[in-house]
């Protein structure tokens, strides 16, 4: 075959070909221009920041991260245990009002480069003690897959959870000391909702979102935060934090995975009188959200989750008709929070609702709503590789520097004297006062004879707050507070949550927010959505600004490294957002590892649960008062049983009740339980007697939305020998009918 000769193109054919690339460029082009609009987009908002410029570019459908969620029971004892919070001797737990959850979050690169846990979960605090427990079993059953650097345990703040789950001994002294059920519920609740978590891993994406809550708290220490610059006031609406940030988690078929939101507000609601376990008002707004996603189910059932976590709530109250004199009636919102006659003792803050069980429901409502408004709305998705670090840093003993010429420090331990005054959402038992500055030579002297005498260095360190417990130098039978803490950021793309490990005030917390969100700027990240999550991994009371803790009110007086504590952790925390943005975390130094004392060293004060009797003649579970035969929507169905104490069932309350309301279903023939101990229109109430006997209450408010019918309620519980410690007995109600109004 000979040679194919060369072909050689016409101006036309040379014309066209020049005409379709050029036309090939611009379809290029626009297609380009389209997209990067559209991302704009969806990405655009007042408030929230889109993913840092060097997150790799995705299509709108692809698969970001790997997702699991999980929630599982870790109700401690209903009865005898104090309830952690307000540290009121009075204020021991009689019954339940709505169950605990721990609520894990876990999310993570789909090549497992990454990975990170969220814990909330509806106990007063993390404990240093909790902490270390759960990661050591973690490591036991997952190896190194979970570990302190990535996981944040964090705690709702309710005031109104069983106590005893601490190792210091000024925590184990106002708890009853340790309460090895409380503990191990805890522990139990925690590490089955993140095994849930990890086994319902799939494949989804992350959107943020931003918004106000209106009409749900007030500051409780305005005179402290007046004391914060004119300029830096000025900046801010309000003198707290209204925001909410609404993490939405869904899977690739954008069906429902879970939430988690932040908010700060106090969860006291429910007040120092009240005597029923319960999760308070960031509880019920996850009790709601939970329910409307898994119709249907009872409560603490169904895959969807929702967390409301804790964030800079330290001068938060969810009373929001604000402090009043109960005995006068007039305000007493002054820099002492005093009353005139009464004193301090006298000045309390009230929420909106009639008693408290309606403020919690009004507070609730308000946070649901809104976070609910979020979930629905939110578009910005979050996208970036995941990054964490964490450091154990020994806070009583900081160099901060404060400028570029001066340097101070923190300070060991110690509680000012306003500390014992209490807040208006709970006051304290003698009449100390907020706002006080100096001491008193009679209570002095109490503590140098009972306690110990602050030594001159430390006096002059927490300077100006007088010391009433220099708890950093009393180290018997065990140390009262902690000195090795944790600090902890970890990073999801475009987020960076904060791990605080107390109660920081508005201004400390919008601080720390800015600090971190520079420091990642000036390192090359900018556009961070900077998360403050509160009562994170240890628990160290409160840390004010330098200028609030001038005037010591409570939340100063409980600032318990110094004056520089915030100082303190914004360097502490700058240096682990530089870390991340850098990727030198390998070079952060661990830090001292903290203590984890033997537990027959734990103060315990709490005795064991005795024999369990009936009145003469009586069985358990029997009826002492029966409910009426008929009841209309809207009213309150109570009964009343020969009970024994709750106490006994606290190793089954995972898949126990004590509670079930039934209604009888004509087609069926059965009894169908419509609400348990754990629903928001239940409660149970535990009764102590003489010589072993008690009584149990089970009142079930009617909603308005009930079916008319025929009911019943049981009652389910554990009774104690000298022999046997758990023996199941159960008690039923007469039938009766719900009809309308």
């Amino acid at each position: 075959m000979g040679k194919r000769g060369k072909r050689s193109f016409s101006h036309l054919e040379v014309l066209l070909i020049v005409l379709f690339v050029l036309m090939t460029c611009v379809s290029v082009g626009l297609a380009v221009l389209i997209f990067v609009i559209n991302n704009a987009e969806r990405n655009s908002g007042p408030t929230i920041s889109a993913p840092p410029r060097s997150t790799t570019v995705t299509t709108r459908d692809s698969v970001v991260y790997l997702i699991g969620v999980g929630r599982a029971d870790c109700t401690g004892p209903l009865a005898d245990a104090p309830l952690m919070g307000y540290a009121n001797a009075d204020q021991v737990a009689g019954g339940l009002h709505t169950r605990q959850y721990s609520r894990a979050f876990i999310v993570a690169e789909p090549d497992g480069s990454g990975r990170v846990v969220f814990v909330s979960a509806d106990i007063g605090m993390v404990s240093q003690r909790l902490r270390l427990e759960v990661i050591k079993q973690l490591k036991a059953k997952y190896g190194d897959l979970y570990r302190q650097d990535n996981v944040i345990m964090s705690g709702t703040h309710t005031h109104s959870g069983p106590a005893g789950y601490f190792q210091y001994t000024l925590f184990l002294i106002s708890g009853k000391g340790f309460i090895k059920s409380t503990f191990d519920a805890l522990v139990s609740g925690i590490i089955k909702s993140i095994d849930l978590a990890h086994q319902n891993m799939k494949s989804g994406k992350i959107f943020i979102n931003k918004g106000d809550v209106e009409n749900s708290q007030i500051n409780r220490s305005p005179f402290s935060y007046l004391q914060n610059p004119d300029a830096e006031r000025s900046r801010y609406k309000s003198n707290t934090d209204k925001e909410m940030v609404v993490l939405k988690m869904v899977d690739s078929n954008n069906q429902p995975l879970g939430i988690i939101s932040w908010f700060a507000v106090h969860p006291v609601s429910m007040n120092n009188t009240n005597h029923l376990v319960s999760s308070d008002n960031m509880g019920y707004a996850s009790y709601l959200f939970e329910q409307e996603q898994n119709k249907g189910q009872l409560p603490g059932q169904g895959p969807f989750v929702a967390a409301f976590a804790s964030s800079n709530l330290g001068d938060v109250s969810p009373n929001t008709q604000g402090p009043h004199c109960i005995n006068t009636g007039e305000s007493c919102d002054n820099p002492n929070s005093y009353c005139p006659v009464g004193g301090a003792k006298m000045c309390i803050a009230m929420g909106p609702g009639n008693d408290m069980f309606e403020s919690t429901r009004i507070i609730g409502e308000h946070i649901y709503s809104k976070a609910k408004e979020l979930y629905g709305t939110a578009s910005v998705e979050i996208k970036g590789p995941i990054k964490f670090a964490h450091q154990w840093v020994d806070m009583s003993n900081v160099t901060v520097q404060l400028n570029s010429t001066h340097t101070g420090n923190t300070c060991k331990p110690a509680l000012g004297y306003s500390f014992a005054a209490g807040t208006i959402d709970g006051v304290g038992a003698l009449n100390f006062t907020q706002g006080t500055v100096e001491g008193d030579p009679f209570w002095d002297a109490v503590r140098d004879m009972l306690l110990a005498k602050p030594s001159n260095e430390t006096v002059d360190c927490h300077k100006p707050k007088p010391i009433l417990f220099s708890t950093g130098e009393m180290l018997k039978p065990l140390p009262w507070h902690p000195d090795i803490v944790d600090v902890q950021i970890i990073t999801i793309g475009s987020l960076a949550i904060a791990a605080i490990p107390g109660e920081f005030t508005t201004m400390s917390g919008r601080r720390l927010r800015e600090a971190i969100k520079k420091e990642f700027e000036s390192e090359g990240t900018p556009g961070m959505n900077v998360v403050v999550s509160g009562l994170c991994n240890i628990y160290t009371h409160y840390i004010t600004t330098y200028e609030e803790y001038q005037v010591q009110r409570y939340e100063a007086a409980s600032t318990i490294y110094g004056p520089h504590t915030l100082s303190a952790y914004i360097q502490l925390f700058n240096n682990l957002a530089r870390a991340i943005a850098k990727d030198t975390v390998k070079d952060l130094p661990k830090g001292p590892e903290p203590p984890f004392f033997n537990q027959s060293k734990l103060i315990v004060l709490l005795p064991k649960n005795p024999v369990d009797k009936t009145p003469e003649n009586m069985t358990f579970g029997e009826v002492l008062q029966d409910v009426q035969p008929l009841y209309k929507l809207g009213n309150v169905a109570e009964i009343t049983f020969v009970s024994a104490n709750p106490r006994n069932s606290v190793e089954k309350m995972e898949k126990h009740t004590f509670l079930t309301v039934e209604k009888y279903e004509n087609v069926l023939r059965t009894w169908k339980i419509v609400h348990n101990d754990a629903s928001w229109e239940t409660r149970f109430i535990w009764t102590k007697g003489a010589q072993g006997t008690s009584n149990a209450t089970v009142e079930w408010y009617i909603p308005e939305t009930t079916k008319l019918g025929i009911y019943r309620i049981r009652h389910f519980g554990h009774y104690r020998t000298l022999l046997i410690s758990s023996i199941p007995y159960e008690g039923l109600s007469s039938e009766f009918e719900v009809t309308g109004k």
